[in-house]
């Protein structure tokens, strides 16, 4: 075996298919120790896995084999979200079946992830696109159906009549198709959804108990998400015409001030107010040209605001003034009602919209100088006293839409609430590669959910997928003719599938017994594992799948099938891997191939680099150089241990029976045992493995200075000294470059698996220290540093630090004119010229 380099390709392939043959790491529920779930976020299957997969897997598994290390029972699963899109786009362009695509991606993603050296308990593997998974969240979708959870209606979604499908928001692109560059239109269609809005007050809630846990951008990201107000329903009579609009509104003091109304393009109202008007047609087009734009650019604050009058109006119901109704891009059918009463000079959105089109923008609500006068140059939005508002003014804003809503109701014209941004979740897909809905429709019967024993109700996969759109499930009549499962007469199957996400919100409970066949999950299995404690995955899945996991986990425990309340104890984001200023992407053709990467410098190496480089939560500036640097670390501990065995494989004496430890020797012993505790210390604080690693290369080092400078050194202690410092080393080293760590540990006679070894403890007499290290400045700036003993008095620090030789060169041609010592720290010699 080389002695000069580490031979990664021997070595490493040796210790995964010893690991693997000996099921390394196969854990079982054990009430006699503290149990710790570790969880990466699970891949799509998407062929090859990226150097950001690479970075959380590498972290996902520093953390599981050091919480082993500690003594806990880790699991450390993994699998796959094998349903989605890209499957389908593949077997279009490539004729090959969406299934056939997913397993050969997944076979060759378990290679790759197999060759990092990833301690998975493979036995525990899920797709999510097995019968056997998806059976589950079938009885599920019966369960939330038959509890008015999970419902159909209809909604306005973005249809491209090219691919005669729904798309979501991110799939369109300047209005149109991202596929087909179809111009989208918005159409109302049927679709199923999930009453996450039932639980938004418990997801909120479920936030503040999350904090600490959770990184704080994640939450208020979350919290944002939900978007809870307090305010008032209102009701606007129309004028000319019987009905109303309602709006929600947080500022029912600036109600005087209403002097428009604002509507969504989307809006159903729409039609209706101006049906058989001059005003039709130009409406028409403009919320069709609206809706067809970005939500998200629609609400953008440096959006240009572009309406159109409907040519109706509205009653004011505390001026009883008439309000014409207008049209408004930055207004979301979405967000609130969809009807919005404009308050522009309390509104900055509404005071750019009242200027664009020359409205009336009346102050209704004073600042506390009283010194707003029209006209005003920006809207006043902060709270303060009412103005011009009827027998309402000179209250306060907070007291004022109190007695408001409280006057509102007496009169039976709205009503106080809490609304929610939040809305429920859509999981209709018009695609093949999903799990079924298990629903029919019956004549007779209406719509009935498929019986439990019949499930699961199983993807055919006799299907032609030829690009058009829909589900091609609704040309398969053996899928689609089907007995109702009340009458048993000929009904028909739904042929949306349920949306990815569902998928995963709740895999992380099929881990804990994946092959249990009575139910989603073994009780006693879920018990002991769950809640997921330390969970690890980018930033970019902070609102909708970490809010779909919350939100279902709530949904099973209410159905009694666990007893948990929040699915994730601890939440760590990654960054992202960026090389030349990018995100890796192909397109920017800046990407770097893991598999490459191993292959030239090994696993361990590819590992060590993308762990020291920057502290996990921070994005990491990939650098050919630092690959270079961790192979070279790595090589240079290789290369002590094999120019060091004959000293090191023998046992030494014990340091016990050695007596008293030379200076050195105690200094050595200080830094072994202080490099523990650093390690220790960086691991568990935030996982801040790039400084632990850092730790790790200043203990090679004085491993160096020590081998060299200890020649004279009696044997005993030298050869104790040297073997605890290997063996310390490797243990530390083994979460982050655990191949070459177990080799070398084997080859200087250590026996068992590291991946078990305890974690070590620092030495409490090996980290008293009998000298401290001072700062000696000159003039306050500093010149030296010394070394002296721990308690010694003044006057003997003062005299050390004036004969010290650096500091006799900045005194030459000055008169000291007092040294002062600030105990355990510093001395500051006091000059002045001669």
């Amino acid at each position: 075996m080389a002695a000069d380099r580490y031979p990664f390709t021997e070595i490493e392939a040796k210790w995964q298919r010893t690991w693997e043959e000996r099921k390394l790491f196969k854990v079982f529920e054990d009430p006699s120790r503290p149990k710790y779930y570790c969880l990466e976020m699970f891949p799509y299957p998407s062929g090859r896995i990226h150097m950001g997969h690479v970075r959380n897997y590498a972290i996902g598994d520093v953390v599981a084999r050091y919480k082993t290390m500690r003594g806990y029972n880790v699991l450390h699963p993994m699998g796959w979200d094998a349903f989605g899109l890209p499957a389908e786009n593949a077997a279009i362009e490539h004729g090959v079946h969406p299934a056939v695509w997913t397993h050969e991606n997944i076979d060759y993603m378990r290679a790759q992830l197999k060759k990092m050296g990833c301690s998975y308990d493979w036995d525990r593997e899920v797709a999510t696109c097995d019968p056997d998974y998806y059976r589950w969240e079938q009885l599920i979708f019966i369960k939330m159906f038959e509890r008015g959870l999970a419902y159909k209606k209809r909604s306005t979604v973005n249809w491209c009549p090219g691919c005669q499908t729904v798309l979501a928001n991110e799939q369109v692109e300047a209005g149109r198709c991202w596929r087909c560059d179809s111009e989208v239109m918005p159409k109302d269609v049927e679709g199923w959804f999930f009453k996450i809005t039932d639980y938004a007050e418990e997801l909120l809630a479920g936030c503040e108990r999350l904090a600490g846990g959770w990184p704080e951008r994640v939450l208020v990201m979350q919290k944002n998400w939900i978007g809870r107000s307090e305010g008032a329903e209102v009701d606007f009579q129309l004028a000319e015409r019987p009905g109303a609009l309602r709006v929600f509104t947080t500022r029912l003091d600036t109600i005087y001030g209403a002097t428009f109304m604002l509507l969504a393009p989307e809006h159903p109202m729409v039609t209706e107010l101006t049906k058989g008007t001059n005003q039709a047609p130009d409406v028409a087009a403009f919320a069709r040209r609206i809706a067809r734009q970005d939500r998200i650019r629609r609400t953008a604050a440096d959006t240009t605001k572009e309406g159109i009058f409907t040519g109706a109006y509205a009653l004011n119901p505390f001026t009883r003034e008439r309000i014409p109704i207008w049209i408004a891009n930055f207004v979301l059918l979405e967000y609130g009602t969809g009807a919005v009463m404009a308050v522009p000079a309390h509104d900055q959105r509404d005071f750019e919209f009242a200027k664009q089109y020359g409205l009336s923008i009346p102050i209704v609500v004073q600042n506390s100088e009283r010194s707003l006068r029209e006209p005003l140059s920006a809207a006043f939005v902060d709270d303060g006293h009412l103005y011009n508002s009827g027998p309402y003014t000179g209250l306060g804003s907070a007291a004022a839409r109190g007695r408001m809503a409280e006057d509102l109701e007496r009169r039976g014209g709205g009503k106080r609430a809490v609304n929610y941004r939040l809305r429920d979740w859509g999981i209709s897909r018009q695609r093949y590669w999903g799990a079924p809905i298990p629903i029919l429709y019956c004549p007779t019967c209406g719509t009935v959910p498929e019986r439990e024993e019949r499930l699961p109700v199983v993807l055919p996969r006799d299907v032609q997928l030829s690009g058009k759109g829909g589900s091609p499930l609704a040309d398969v009549p053996s899928f689609v003719i089907a007995a109702c499962p009340k009458c048993g007469g000929q009904a028909r199957r739904e042929t949306d599938t349920m949306d990815t996400f569902v998928e995963s919100s709740w895999y992380f409970l099929r881990f804990c017994s994946p092959k249990y066949d009575q139910g989603m999950v073994e009780p006693n299995a879920v018990h002991y594992w769950m809640a997921v404690d330390q969970y690890i995955g980018g930033i970019e899945h902070a609102v909708l799948h970490l809010l779909y996991a919350r939100f279902y986990t709530k949904v099973l425990r209410d159905l009694g099938l666990v007893k948990l309340d929040e699915p994730f104890s601890n939440l760590l984001t990654q960054g992202m891997v960026i090389k030349d200023g990018a995100k890796m992407s192909k397109s920017k053709g800046n990407v770097v191939d893991p598999d490459e990467l191993i292959r030239k410098y090994g696993a361990d190496t590819a590992r060590l680099f993308l762990l020291f480089a920057a502290p996990p939560q921070k994005d990491l500036d990939w650098n050919d150089q630092g690959v270079e640097g961790a192979s070279r670390f790595l090589n240079r501990i290789w290369r002590f241990v094999q120019s060091h065995r004959e000293e090191l494989t023998p046992a030494p004496p014990a340091l016990d029976t050695l007596g008293d430890l030379s200076a050195a020797g105690r200094a050595f012993r200080r830094i072994i045992h202080e490099t523990v505790q650093r390690v220790t210390d960086d691991i568990e604080d935030s996982f801040h493995f790039n400084t632990a690693i850092s730790a790790v290369m200043e203990l090679v080092n004085a491993l160096h200075d020590f081998d060299a400078a200890s020649q004279d050194i009696r044997g005993g202690e030298r050869r104790a000294l040297l073997k605890e410092a290997v063996e310390t080393l490797l243990i530390l080293l083994a979460p982050f470059a655990p191949h070459m760590a177990q080799e070398l540990g084997e080859q200087i006679g250590r026996s068992g698996e590291l991946f078990h070894h305890p974690w070590p403890i620092p030495d409490p007499r090996a980290l008293t220290r009998e000298e401290l290290l001072i700062v000696v400045q000159v003039d306050g700036r500093v010149r030296s540093r010394l070394s002296v003993e721990i308690g010694a008095g003044e006057e003997t620090v003062k005299a050390k630090a004036l004969a010290d030789a650096r500091i006799q060169s900045w005194l030459q041609s000055r008169t000291v004119e007092r040294v002062v010592v600030v105990p355990g720290r510093l001395v500051n010699i006091v000059t002045r010229g001669e």
